[in-house]
């Protein structure tokens, strides 16, 4: 395939390699310890205006595209016999990787420096990603340095180093009023020999980089310069990251202890009593969904603000689309009720999701209207987020649900027509096919006609990949989070049934009716159908359940960790 040229690319293309090399510029950015949370905001704005990004680690490329918002790149497709290659337009900035050579080992500074000042002679906008801090144990000083002789400008941009962050995310603080002094150490190899440990014998905490492969040399070393055997030590594999794990110990006894639990790098050291701070200050591996694997079966537009609320708590979401929407297969019955809406045929318009809201919107768009057109018409909204989408264009919504936030709670409030007050009867509902006809049938009782219009079709999407199927059937997943009976239906039809050690989360009544109609036990039903109060509702069942194993003197699994023979035979309620 032909690699695509961005925009600015084209641009330059006719300009000098001095005239090039006069204007790059590279801007040296720390990407932090691997919580994309931790990016600074001057490192976001400049990703975002960045042409090239030079990485450092394989997980750098899946940063970018996450704090950027770009889809994941499919795989290329090479034409066919016969037929042109298409130039493909470039989504985000290049990635060039600046970490690892082609035979897959891991470029000395000095060919890391080459490769950063090769992109920056392109004349094009540059950043350089390094992990952590680029001027604290990285190979920023010595790329930078590369740049200035080749008359390269440059900015260093600052990023959170795993130094501190990692120890943070462990409920250790390096300092106390108690212990005012921390020391560093990047440990190479033979450090247990080759490094004097007698100036850390004085009882100061110290942060050990690139220890976990010789901690047990390093240990027996600080016992002998004088620290005591007690003396507290934690390692902290993945810090920052959901798979952040934290193993405490003493110099004495922490080379059995790593080797029984297989710890493996990459993990900070801390040695120190500050490391005993730790059983009250743990926040972050304490969090109610910590680990847990969850499985969020929605369609891709619509995941991003459950996903977003499950991370908070701890979570790892993995998205699996089980519905697309699409338009309606006859177009001509939505075309007319715009036109309807239009010409004042209406006294009401009800939107009972943020689908239609979207639907009608688009059909606007097509129709070269905006949101003068809903002068004089009364809007409803089944729920807040679908009021939140109304507001987004420019609209209020003149009536949302007082209580429950559904179809029949809309109906509560709505009143009756009156031939008096109302000069028009009829309502406009614009929907999903799949919708019940149960505010159909309310409006019509309540003396309204009713446009029932489908706005949007709901389709199965495709089954997952083999691996995702094994892990929703086998019991991988922690938790299923469905926010409709069609999510329910799908998955099953995609993908089979969760494993009965899986939680599973609804969002109402009617999705836990369809989710046992299937077979499956409810664990956890939002109090009303939210998608924010779906969230706080599993985290609500997780921490009472953490809870309840830390009282039954049990260690804190997950449900993807033990196999009950049988599920709960009630359903938690939060």
């Amino acid at each position: 395939m032909t690699r695509a040229k961005t925009p600015a690319t084209a641009a330059r293309a006719s300009e000098t390699v001095a005239d090039r090399i006069a204007r790059s510029w590279v801007s040296f950015v720390g990407s932090g310890p691997g919580d994309p949370d931790l990016l600074t905001v001057r490192a976001v704005d400049l990703l975002r205006q960045a042409d090239v990004v030079v990485t450092e680690t394989p997980d750098h490329a899946a940063l970018v595209r996450t704090v950027l918002g770009l889809p994941t790149p499919a795989e290329p497709v090479e034409p066919a016999e016969g037929e042109a290659e298409v130039e493909v337009e470039q989504v985000g900035p290049e990635l060039v990787d600046g970490g690892f050579g082609d035979d897959g080992q891991p470029l000395t500074h000095a060919a890391r420096a080459k490769v950063v000042v090769k992109q920056a002679k392109r004349g094009l906008r540059v950043v350089r990603l390094l992990a952590g801090d680029p001027f604290l144990y990285a190979s920023g000083p010595e790329e930078a340095q590369a740049c200035a002789k080749a008359g390269v400008g440059f900015e260093i941009v600052p990023g959170v180093s795993s130094v501190a962050a990692v120890p943070a995310y462990a409920g250790i603080p390096l300092t106390t009023k108690d212990h005012r002094e921390v020391a560093v150490v990047s440990c190479g190899d033979n450090a247990a020999t080759r490094t004097d440990w007698t100036p850390y014998a004085d009882g100061r905490t110290l942060v050990l980089l690139s220890a976990v492969g010789q901690i047990g040399d390093i240990a027996a070393a600080l016992v002998a310069a004088g620290r005591s055997p007690e003396t507290p030590i934690a390692l902290t594999r993945v810090g920052t990251t959901t798979e952040q794990t934290t193993l405490t110990s003493t110099l004495a006894t922490v080379a059995a202890d790593v080797r029984a639990a297989r710890v493996a790098p990459p993990a900070v050291v801390v040695v120190g009593d500050v490391v005993d701070l730790r059983g009250t200050l743990s926040w972050f591996e304490t969090k109610p969904l910590f680990g847990w694997r969850v499985l969020v079966p929605r369609t891709k537009d619509q995941a991003a603000s459950l996903s977003s609320g499950l991370r908070g708590h701890g979570a790892v979401p993995e998205e699996v689309p089980t519905i697309s929407v699409e338009p309606p297969r006859n177009p001509l019955q939505m075309d007319k009720a715009v036109r309807g809406l239009v010409e004042g045929r209406y006294e009401w318009i009800a939107f009972t999701s943020v689908n239609a809201v979207k639907a009608v919107r688009e059909k606007f768009e097509e129709y070269g209207l905006d949101a003068r057109a809903f002068s004089g018409l009364k809007i409803a909204a089944v729920g807040d987020k679908t009021a939140a989408a109304i507001a987004a264009w420019g609209l209020r919504a003149d009536l949302v649900p007082s209580g429950e936030q559904s179809a029949a709670g809309l109906l509560e409030d709505w009143p009756e027509y009156d031939e008096v007050l109302d000069p028009i009867n009829r309502v406009f509902l614009p929907r999903a096919d799949i919708a019940t006809e149960t505010l159909v049938a309310g409006l019509v009782e309540l003396g309204w006609e009713c446009d029932d219009v489908t706005a949007y079709r709901t389709v199965r999407a495709t089954p997952p990949p083999a691996p995702v199927r094994d892990a929703i059937k086998s019991g991988k997943f922690d938790a299923v989070v469905f926010t409709s009976s069609s999510t329910v239906r799908n998955l099953v039809g995609i993908a089979g049934k969760p494993h009965p050690s899986t939680v599973i989360a609804v969002i109402g009544p009617a999705t836990a009716k369809t989710a046992e109609e299937h077979g499956l036990r409810v664990d956890v039903m939002a109090p009303k159908p939210d998608v924010d109060e779906l969230v706080g509702a599993l985290a609500d069942f997780g921490a009472d359940r953490r809870l309840a194993l830390l009282e039954a003197g049990e260690p804190v699994t997950k449900p993807s960790d033990r196999k009950p023979a049988a599920r709960r035979s009630s359903r938690a309620k939060a």
